[in-house]
């Protein structure tokens, strides 16, 4: 059952379109329905079979959470536009040539089996025992991670973060006394268009508020939130999970300061709609002392010229030339695609848990120091490390300042993203053949 759950949420997490249990799969009758086109997407077609099976799993996570179901066309609806922004963000990425081969797929699907505690044999037959046919499972992901990379490449490439926005975080966070507070938060949105008329907006606006008197009143907010929300956490009950101040939206923080847990806020007014906010609970999170670690590395990225397989062969020879003794400086000095660092022989200096991308920092942990790692991948390239020393450390002023940092880019990453998902849907062709949306 714990392996079920942890797939589930998994693949519900990505808004990964499912295939059905086989034996469903496998009933002739069925096989006309299955393939009614239920929306046209600029030039590619979502069929009943892919929505149906994306309802059936998510139905499977709500009731795993004791989340009533809200009425079939509801969840029609909600499940078809996660399933419409997967395939825009598809045909955008081919547009683009982000592709994920099969050398990134494979080391995922690995990563995704070791934290079942599984190899990635044993991962596959507990998939197809379960009645998933694998081949999609595979397919599925290497559409998540191509989704991934495109949304670093159009949105998380062009963040940046000014030391002053840094300063000006920490001077509010200390002023309120919110530094060491997190907030676990849910949220409804009701979305209003680009250029909204008044009564647009008005009527927006009537919504939000009816809503909130109903959540008041004790509707169940989860269930609100799958049902009314326009958010892309609609279907999750519109829990965001825990957030500290700074990783908020800019909106929600002067709000949230007066909230106990349990309580639902009026209505907030943004340039996307009416936000409805609950605290759902609260915590402090007191941290000074940080484990930081030196490490250096070389650097290698793809290109038009250069294929994965090129570059991972390339990372290969110098992992050979390494352990056979040559100078990790030169060849960082040499080789490495890190500008920057490859001036100073590939050293990132000390840094901290948080300053460098999760698997950079998953192989840095696991490396002694001393020790080089095998080559691995990041959205960034191909890396070589090496752990040169570790510490604990009271950096508590740059422990600050780093989180900040994280918490200003989580905080204009999500706003970002936001945008940009409703900028790609609005430009969009969509043509909508279910019964329930074509009206």
């Amino acid at each position: 059952m714990k392996f079920l759950i942890y797939l589930t949420g998994l693949l519900l997490a990505f808004y990964v379109p499912l295939l059905q249990a086989q034996t469903e799969e496998n009933r002739p009758a069925d096989r006309q329905t299955l393939n009614q086109i239920v929306a046209i997407v600029n030039d590619d077609v979502i069929l009943r079979s892919e929505l149906d099976a994306a309802i059936k799993e998510i139905s499977a996570q709500l009731k795993e959470k004791n989340t009533p179901l809200p009425p079939q066309a509801v969840l029609e609806k909600q499940v078809l536009e996660k399933l419409i922004l997967e395939h825009l963000q598809l045909q955008l990425a081919e547009a683009n040539g982000i592709k994920i081969d099969d050398i990134t797929l494979n080391n995922k699907l690995q990563d995704i089996a070791k934290e079942n505690g599984v190899s990635l044999t044993d991962f596959r037959a507990v998939l197809e025992r379960e009645g998933f046919d694998y081949g999609n499972f595979r397919e599925n992901i290497r559409h998540q991670l191509t989704i991934a990379q495109l949304r670093q490449q159009m949105v998380g490439s062009r963040i940046s973060i000014s030391d002053q926005e840094v300063d000006n975080l920490l001077a509010s966070l200390e002023a309120g006394q919110l530094g060491n507070t997190e907030y676990h938060l849910a949220h409804i949105l009701i979305a209003t268009p680009d250029a909204a008329s008044e009564e647009q907006i008005q009527a927006a606006g009537q919504r939000a508020n009816s809503i909130v008197a109903k959540l008041r009143a004790g509707a169940d907010f989860t269930q609100t939130a799958i049902a009314e929300s326009d958010a892309p956490t609609a279907l999750e009950g519109g829990d965001i999970g825990w957030r500290s101040a700074g990783q908020l939206p800019s909106l929600f923080v002067d709000p949230v300061k007066e909230m106990h847990p349990g309580d639902t806020h009026d209505p907030i007014r943004s340039p996307s709609g009416f936000h409805i906010i609950k605290l759902v609970e609260q915590r402090g999170d007191e941290r000074h002392i940080v484990n930081q670690t030196h490490v250096r590395h070389i650097l290698l990225k793809t290109d038009a010229v250069h294929t994965n397989e090129t570059i991972k062969a390339r990372m290969d020879q110098l992992e050979i030339r390494l352990r056979g003794g040559e100078d990790f400086a030169t060849l960082a000095k040499s080789n490495s695609q890190d500008t920057l660092s490859a001036a100073k022989g590939g050293d990132l200096g000390w840094v901290n848990p948080g300053d460098l991308v999760p698997k950079f920092e998953e192989v840095m942990d696991k490396t002694q120091p001393g020790q080089i790692s095998e080559p691995f991948e990041t959205e960034f390239g191909w890396h070589i490390l090496q752990v040169l020393e570790r510490r604990e450390h009271d950096s508590t002023e740059e422990y600050k300042r780093s989180k900040a940092r994280q918490l200003i880019r989580k905080r204009k990453g999500d706003e970002e993203l936001f945008l940009w998902l409703r900028r790609l849907r609005d430009e969009a062709y969509v043509e909508y053949r279910l019964e329930s949306q074509a009206e």
